[in-house]
């Protein structure tokens, strides 16, 4: 027997107490700028134990402005932006090259909190994405060395063929480049902050850069 969606749906409870520490958070106190504010957040997720804080959902759109969205990770977030890395002839490679505007969504649950950040994106200079797939785990690169990416699969045994050769040459090969790997980064115009509340007052805080700088604005929930 089939489950029943809704049943379990109505079963779920948000910020379940018993599981998730809804810390305080006050717009009033908040840096001046964004990226000071992600990076503590990112190291109050990671302590508090969250499951893949890096994880982050990628919107973009096609040349028709149709909307997609994936899980992708991030690679790193500075005064350049919040970096991720595809291979270009990939989907999202493809929207980029067409609208190169994109935007990213964090979820940490466990305390509670959202981050969303949107922004133009460009790519990185290809001697940075490749020092990047290189300081990453073997089977990162053995992904990327696989390819391929969003084209349609003939068989499994044809990616099990392809994946093996490629780890192959992860292993042997460590400096092996992959010219389509990129890396982008994304320059944000807003970057939003969301503190859940008990009592549902929830507070989100927005960054909008402006001509002077970034502007705060706090928003109803």
């Amino acid at each position: 027997m089939e489950p029943d969606l809704h049943e379990l749906l109505r079963s779920l409870r948000v910020w379940d107490p018993q599981v998730t520490d809804l810390p305080a958070f006050d717009p009033a106190a908040a840096p001046a700028e964004p990226l000071p504010l992600f990076t503590r957040w990112f190291a109050e997720a990671v302590a508090a134990g969250q499951t893949e804080p890096h994880t982050m959902s990628l919107a973009t759109a096609d040349a028709h402005g149709l909307p997609d969205v994936r899980i992708v990770m991030l690679h790193g977030a500075d005064d350049d932006g919040w970096s991720f890395a595809t291979h270009a002839h990939s989907r999202k490679g493809g929207h980029l090259a067409a609208r190169p505007y994109a935007a990213l969504a964090f979820y940490w649950p466990v305390l509670g909190r959202q981050v969303r950040v949107r922004g133009p994106v460009d790519a990185a200079p290809a001697e940075e994405a490749q020092a990047d797939l290189h300081a990453r785990s073997t089977g990162a690169l053995a992904a990327a060395l696989t390819g391929r990416q969003s084209e349609v699969l003939g068989s499994p045994e044809e990616l099990a063929r392809a994946s093996e050769t490629a780890w192959e040459q992860a292993r042997h090969a460590p400096d092996t480049p992959a010219p389509s790997w990129t890396l982008y980064r994304l320059r944000a115009d807003e970057v939003e902050f969301f503190q859940g509340e008990p009592r549902r007052r929830h507070a989100r805080l927005r960054y909008r850069r402006g001509t002077e700088g970034w502007v705060r604005e706090s928003l109803w929930p």
